[in-house]
């Protein structure tokens, strides 16, 4: 340091013309730079999301034996609802927090800061800001539906608040809906452009996947009745302003076959050579009932051509003895979505069973489209066989139209842990089993995290009372049914 500041005072006697700017920068570290690309801190976040969303590491989530779609071989305890042993709670709360949304919130201040000039047009400042906007949106979404209350208005701001308090989840989820509608508008131009993992500056394509999140929030608090009249404005304002149309408009990440942009599950079951895993009776067999053409796509036919036999849920089971994970899920170039359209369809449907947009009688149409799409999506045949078996036909189809639309959009987001959860949380489709071993009910939230017991006791203290009690089995806001 000391030859630095000689170096720099030596140049300020010999030139003093230069600016003050130039002396600062030969104090930097161009190694340790101060501020971080916008670009690389929009990617790096990311990718954080979809990784986070997408894993199947113990240690990072457990979506996907929540939504009991698979479940474990020899360590069994996450299968049966056990959160605090490797601190799963923990792992999803830091990483939203820190690696998504504090990164995002960090792009979005430095491209703020960043000069308007030829090259850097005000268009694509806003831009950048909207794409950085829905994302961040998406996350703080995601926290509320996994959590409840949360530490929102305080939580960006350590410098004033070290111990954050906790916000009203039902509020936080009002101002998230006014964010997006204030955002959406501001895509004008391809923002971050090329570099764009999930759309390459496609303003279209952010345009609908605004509306399509926009969408699914409202969807997810129409039953609440103080949010009422914001979630069918939200539904209906998504669906004039245009949803996706097609799996072209996913919102996915495209992985690679050479690390670290592979797809987690490749990583975590393929790579390290894992076998923690099977598919779970309670997937299994459903669709074994529908005979759904999917099977063949979902997993693999590692006990015969046409044979499916799910491990029962929570049990310690055999990975030789039960249906396998199939070789598509544990590609490591299959990307992973955040929001698809085969989600957006039944969301349709279930907006037109409420005559909020359209009328029940459009409710078959868009059911059929979501089933479709899934199959499109997966490369699966025998689509027009499956919409005609009794069990499926919307007309004929056992159960409430809830029940309609929740199995089916439960069946179509295999691989997508957390939305086949919320689908169960949203539409109390029937069906799911008690895991063999804790015999707990299935949790409808995760548990706030060990360290904000700890650190924070006195917001978790009253957070935890809000909402009823920090328990497993506590319902969140907008569960009502």
């Amino acid at each position: 340091m000391k030859k630095i500041i000689i170096t720099a005072l030596s140049i300020l006697a010999l030139v003093s013309c230069q600016s003050d700017d130039a002396y600062e920068d030969l104090n930097r570290d161009p190694k340790n730079p101060t501020q971080v690309n916008a670009s690389f801190l929009f990617n790096s976040a990311t990718k954080s999301l979809v990784d986070q969303m997408t894993s199947t590491n113990v240690n990072t989530n457990i979506f996907r034996m929540l939504g009991q779609h698979w479940t474990e071989t020899t360590y069994v305890d996450e299968a049966n609802y056990d959160f605090n042993t490797r601190n799963i709670t923990n792992a999803h709360w830091s990483e939203m927090y820190r690696d998504v949304i504090l990164d995002l919130n960090t792009a979005k201040n430095n491209t703020e800061a960043t000069p308007i000039s030829p090259t850097f047009s005000q268009e694509t400042k806003d831009s950048r800001k909207a794409q950085i906007e829905i994302l961040s949106i998406y996350a703080w979404a995601n926290l509320v539906e996994t959590f409840g209350d949360i530490p929102y208005s305080q939580s960006l701001d350590p410098g004033t608040y070290i111990l954050p308090k906790y916000d009203d989840a039902a509020t936080i989820y009002a101002d998230l809906l006014t964010r997006l509608n204030a955002t959406i508008p501001k895509l004008s131009n391809s923002g971050f452009g090329a570099i764009d993992p999930i759309y390459s500056g496609n303003v279209a394509s952010w345009k609908k996947f605004g509306n399509s999140l926009k969408l699914r929030m409202g969807i997810r608090i129409v039953d609440v009745p103080s949010l009422s009249t914001v979630a069918r404005s939200a539904i209906t304002t998504a669906i004039a302003d245009g949803v996706l149309t097609s799996n072209a408009d996913n919102a996915s990440l495209q992985y690679e076959s050479a690390s670290p942009n592979t797809n987690p599950v490749w990583v975590d079951l393929v790579q390290s050579g894992r076998s923690d895993f099977v598919v779970a009776n309670t997937l299994v067999d459903f669709m074994n009932n529908l005979s759904d053409p999917r099977r063949e796509v979902y997993f693999k036919q590692n006990l015969g051509s046409g044979v499916y036999k799910g491990g029962p849920y929570g049990a310690n089971n055999s990975f030789l003895a039960y249906t396998q994970i199939g070789d598509i899920v544990a590609n490591p170039t299959n990307p992973a979505s955040l929001l698809d359209y085969s989600e957006v369809n039944f969301y349709l449907a279930d907006a037109a069973e409420r005559s909020i947009s359209g009328t029940p009688a459009l409710a078959a149409e868009f059911y059929n489209k979501g089933i479709t799409a899934s199959f499109e999506q997966w490369g699966a045949s025998g689509i027009t066989s499956y919409l005609l078996n009794p069990n499926v036909a919307y007309a004929t189809a056992p159960g409430s139209w809830r029940v309609k639309i929740g199995n089916q959009l439960w069946l179509a987001m295999y691989n997508r842990g957390f939305e086949a959860w919320t689908a169960w949380r949203t539409y109390d489709i029937p069906g799911f089993n008690i895991p063999a071993v804790s015999e707990l009910p299935v949790p409808t939230r995760y548990t706030y995290p060990i360290s904000e017991q700890n650190l924070n006791k006195t917001n978790y203290t009253e957070a935890s009372a809000a909402i009823g009690g920090d328990e497993q089995t506590t319902k969140l806001f907008w569960d009502v049914n």
